[in-house]
């Protein structure tokens, strides 16, 4: 397998949706994923896997339930597994994921915003 070069503006610009993650590459058993938030998500956490949030475009305010950490372009955070947490938008925001696979965007919860699978774009 020959790798190619991707650009997360184009990643970024083949879609519209909100909370509704995208995956653009495989990397060791985990997936970069790219997606777009506005408003707030679901309280939820992981049991088995961590999260690394990328903002690229925007900012956001990772909530937990003592603090809230705000992120802008350029910053990261690594939620780890079972700690509860929020993502929350004013404005839409991009941000890349690092996670396992097999990790559910909502995690400990399920609601409309549920991605069982993931498109690959």
């Amino acid at each position: 397998m020959t790798p190619n070069k991707l650009n997360l503006a184009d990643k970024f610009a083949a879609f519209t949706e909100h909370w509704s993650p995208k995956i653009v590459a495989d990397l060791n058993g985990q997936q970069v994923k790219v997606v777009k938030f506005q408003g707030a998500f679901v309280w939820h956490h992981h049991d088995r896997e961590d999260e690394m949030f990328l903002v690229h475009r925007g900012r956001f305010d990772m909530e937990f339930r003592d603090r809230t950490v705000s992120l802008e372009a350029g910053d990261f955070i690594v939620v780890p597994r079972g700690v509860e947490h929020r993502p929350v938008a004013a404005e839409e925001v991009e941000v890349v994921l690092f996670e396992p696979a097999e990790t559910l965007n909502t995690g400990s919860a399920t609601d409309a915003r549920t991605v069982a699978k993931p498109e690959r774009i």
